[in-house]
Order: structure tokens, then sequence, then C-alpha cells
């Protein structure tokens, strides 16, 4: 298979080794995964120099995985996107390292992608799917925002978390119920079971564009601690219950300060089948288009990065090839 009109993506944010080969209409041509859920959860959590060795010895594997898979010749591609950041220093610099010195002996250009902005593309992965404007609610392990998008290049941050991200939340919950790591697909698992009948705090709910799950993870454990013979599905039942409430009503307070064409929600959570059913019946309400990525592209992987590597080079942007632990969805 020939290179032209080929973006490499490598992703080494946080704990999983990804690459991804994707063409400018978002079509993925390969992809390949090195997970580090065995490694880290024994920990309960991400453990960063453990990341970074494991990123070590699984990125040039996964690299060949996905070009032998394809059958592509690296030396044609256009060129090589690679994480900058947001992430942890160590994992973000075996992925620049090794992508630069692909990039110097495959002699193709380089994009510094931010991760943010991949996780905003992934919801174009394999069909066109956003209309713009296009209101985005980012949800993942490490951020909880909206921002307003008027186009790939054009995007203004609304709404932060001012503590925990959601999906931080779920992992720290996780851990309390002795679920394990990663915490959102086993709670949610085990909300389905359940019953919310546990009246948790909606931080914030009624005030802004802004979130907060500090104190809904904090009300979690104290009711662990005071109650006796509670069940572990009602737990997280309500625990779910809680978080939907606040990321839908957030979501609804946006579409009606910002009209949008699109509902765009990526990151992890997206992944969730409670959010993306209560956010299925709040577009259904608003006359809103709702833009989900594939479950396979919800979560970290180098796809998504290929993809927004392509807006990089639409716009003949030159940002440094160097790691950024901490950047904002605004930041190109």
């Amino acid at each position: 298979m020939t290179s032209n009109g080929l973006i490499l993506g490598i992703e080494t944010s946080c704990d999983d080794t990804a690459v991804g080969l994707v063409d400018e209409r978002g079509q993925v041509v390969a992809s390949a995964v090195a997970s580090q859920v065995l490694i880290h959860n024994r920990y309960g959590g991400v453990y960063p120099e453990v990341a970074s060795r494991a990123h070590i010895d699984k990125i040039i594997p996964t690299v060949r995985m996905v070009l032998e898979d394809s059958g592509v010749n690296p030396r044609e591609l256009e060129a090589i996107g690679v994480t900058r950041g947001p992430g942890l220093i160590g994992s973000l610099m075996v992925g620049l390292d090794t992508a630069s010195g692909l990039a110097a002996g495959w002699n193709v250009p380089i994009v510094g992608v931010n991760h943010l902005r991949g996780h905003l593309r992934s919801a174009d992965l394999e069909e066109q799917r956003v209309e713009f404007p296009a209101m985005i609610l980012l949800v993942s392990g490490g951020h909880t925002l909206l921002a307003r998008m008027n186009g790939p290049s054009d995007i203004k941050l609304i709404g932060n978390t001012l503590d925990d991200s959601v999906g931080e939340a779920y992992d720290k919950v996780s851990r309390m119920l002795g679920l394990g790591y990663p915490g959102g697909p086993v709670v949610d698992r085990m909300a389905g079971a359940g019953i919310p009948n546990i009246p948790f705090p909606r931080p914030v709910i009624n005030h802004g564009l802004d979130f907060s799950f500090s104190g809904l993870k904090s009300a979690v454990m104290r009711y662990l601690e005071a109650e006796k013979g509670w069940k572990v599905e009602d737990v997280a039942a309500s625990f779910v219950a809680a978080c939907m409430d606040v990321l839908i009503a957030k979501c609804r307070r946006a579409l009606a300060a910002y009209p949008s064409s699109s509902l765009v929600i990526v990151g992890g959570v997206a992944a969730s089948p409670p959010l993306r059913a209560a956010a299925a019946q709040l577009c259904d309400e608003a006359g809103v288009r709702l833009c989900l990525p594939p479950l396979k592209w919800s979560t970290d992987n180098g796809a998504m990065i290929a993809m927004a590597a392509w807006d990089y080079l639409a716009s003949d942007n030159h940002t440094p090839v160097q790691p950024q632990t901490s950047l904002t969805i605004e930041s190109f």
C-alpha cells in the first residue's frame, strides 16, 4: 500500500503505547495499542516511572506492528504526529524522542500534537460526524471540560473542572469499592446492576459551566466509612447517577448559552453507556446532533493523534516538538 496521504500518529501521554495510521478523511488504515492496565492495576492507578519504562519497551514493536499490518513505506508518509502534551513528562519524552528519531531516519515531517486536540478529532474517525458550531464535552481520566468549537482550529474553553476530573473520580471510587483500575468500565457495569438510592451530592450543578467532583468522591468515602451493609452495586449506581446529572446539566446549560449544531462528547468516559444514553436524550430534546467516537476510539489511541496532525499541516503550524506537561484545549 502507498504511504502517500497517510499520517502516522504516536500517543504516549500516560499509560498506553498507541500508534495509528490515518488518511485525511479520518479512515484508519491500521492501529495498535500496547495496554499497561495489568501493570498498573496492582497500584490502583498509574505509576509514572513504571509507565515510561513500559513505553520504552513497547513503542518500537507497536510502530512496527502498524507498519507491517498496513504494508506502507514509512519514507512516503505525509508526516508523523506525536503527542507533546499534556501528560506525564517521562511518557511524553519516550514518544517524542522516538518520533523525532523515526522522522529523521525516514526524512518525513514531524508534528507535535496537543493530546486534547486529538480527543476532539476522534469524533471524526471513520466517519465525518461533527457539524459546526459544536459544543465539546471532553471527559477523561485527566480532564473534564466544555469548549465551543467553530472549526478544528477555532476552539474556546468555556468550562473546566475545579479539582478532580470525572474519570479521576471514577478511578478513586473504584479503588474505594475494591473494584480495581481502571475504574470506568467496572463502576458502570456495577451501576447497571444497582439502585441509585443514595443521595450523593451534585457539586455546583446549578452554577455556571465549571465542574467539581472532589466533593462527590469525598461523599462516597464518608458514606462507606459511616454505613454498614452497603451494596457495591447501589453505591456505584448512586455515584454514577450523580456524575451523569452534573455532566448533562452542564451540557444543557452550555447549549442554551451557545446554540450549537452538534454536541461532541470525547475522552475515555465517552465510552460510558449511561453517559451515551443520557446525552442522546438531551440531544433529542434540544434538536442537536450527538457526535460520539466509536467506542474503540474513545480511549487514548494513536489514530486520534494522526487525525489531529492533519489540522496542524493544514494550518502550516510549526509548534516546537517538545514535551509540555500542561496544555489547554485552546493551545494548538
